[in-house]
Order: C-alpha cells, then structure tokens, then sequence
C-alpha cells in the first residue's frame, strides 16, 4: 500500500466499528452502494475512499451516486477537483439532497483546500464524497465513514468501511446481512 494513505489514514479519526464486505463482480459494488444510498444517515454525511489508483473509488461513487437517482453523466473530478451532484427527493431528504464529489488527488500541498473555499463547502448541508483524502490531512472535517477499496488477484475487491462518528455506525447498520 502507499505510504502515504497509510499515514493518512493512521492520522485519521479513531474508528468506532467496522466492516469488510468482499464484492466478487461489479453487482456486488452496486448492491453495496444500492444499501449505503438506503441510509437516512447520508444526508450530512462525510464519506472518504481510499485505494490506489485504479482501486475503484470513482466507480463506487458512481454507483452510490445512481442509487442515489443521480442521473445524467456522473464525471471524475480529478481535473476539477469537485464536481456537485443533486440527488432527487426520497423519504430521507423530501427536498432533494445536495452531493459534493471530491477529488484531491493533484492537491500538491493540503493548504490548497483551504485556498478553494472546500471549508465553506463542508460547513453546509449535503453529502461530501472525497477521494484522496490524505492529500488535504489536517484540514479536512473528519470523515463519518472511510471506504477502503483494495483489488484482489481476482478481479475482486475487498471493501473495508470504517465508522468514525454516530452517523458513521448508522451508515454500517444500513449494511446489515
């Protein structure tokens, strides 16, 4: 693994619970965020996912993000940093909730989620998705749950969520057998 997530992610809040599901084939990632997306508990809700490149994390986001009912084209914010998303009313959010998808993975020093403005964004009222968290260590809220994705031989994907808050137990609850 990176060192540096693995500091990342050392530094981060103490976990309260977690939960390793194994997701053999893309239907198990959709059935996994179809559960998440089920869960009052994302309204404010402050989500990071780990993993190397590759690992899968804008896909998972993609598949919480149609679960969701987010429709149109659900892009990477990897050059833009944040792409925002407006999930339509549910029962758990009769207006509609407003999703921010992040990606810090070109932040060249974690000063420079403060020079966007991201401490405004997280102030308010919505989901925050964050890829790459680590590279904003120290300045960013901390997470209710952290997602860890890690490909297996084959073809597989180990998912480890991790509860760092009440909101995050609710989110693992979500995803009882």
């Amino acid at each position: 693994m990176n060192p540096i997530v693995e500091s990342a992610q050392a530094a981060q809040a103490p976990s309260l619970a977690q939960r390793t599901v194994l997701c053999a084939s893309e239907d198990d990632t959709t059935a996994l965020a179809a559960a998440l997306a089920l869960s009052p508990a994302l309204a404010n809700a402050t989500l990071t996912l780990h993993g190397d490149l590759g690992a899968g994390k804008t896909t998972f986001v993609r598949h919480l993000l149609r679960a969701l009912g987010v429709s149109g084209r659900i892009k990477s914010p990897t050059y833009a940093v944040v792409e925002p998303h407006r999930a339509p009313p549910a029962p758990a959010w009769p207006t509609g909730l407003a999703v921010s998808h992040f990606d810090f993975y070109r932040f060249g020093d974690p000063r420079e989620w403060e020079d966007a403005g991201f401490r405004e964004v997280f102030a308010d009222p919505g989901l925050k998705l964050v890829e790459w968290p680590e590279k904003a260590r120290g300045l960013m809220p901390a997470p209710d749950l952290g997602i860890e994705l890690a490909p297996q031989a084959d073809e597989s994907r180990l998912v480890t969520l991790k509860a760092h808050s009440q909101s995050g137990l609710k989110l693992l609850e979500a995803l009882a057998p």
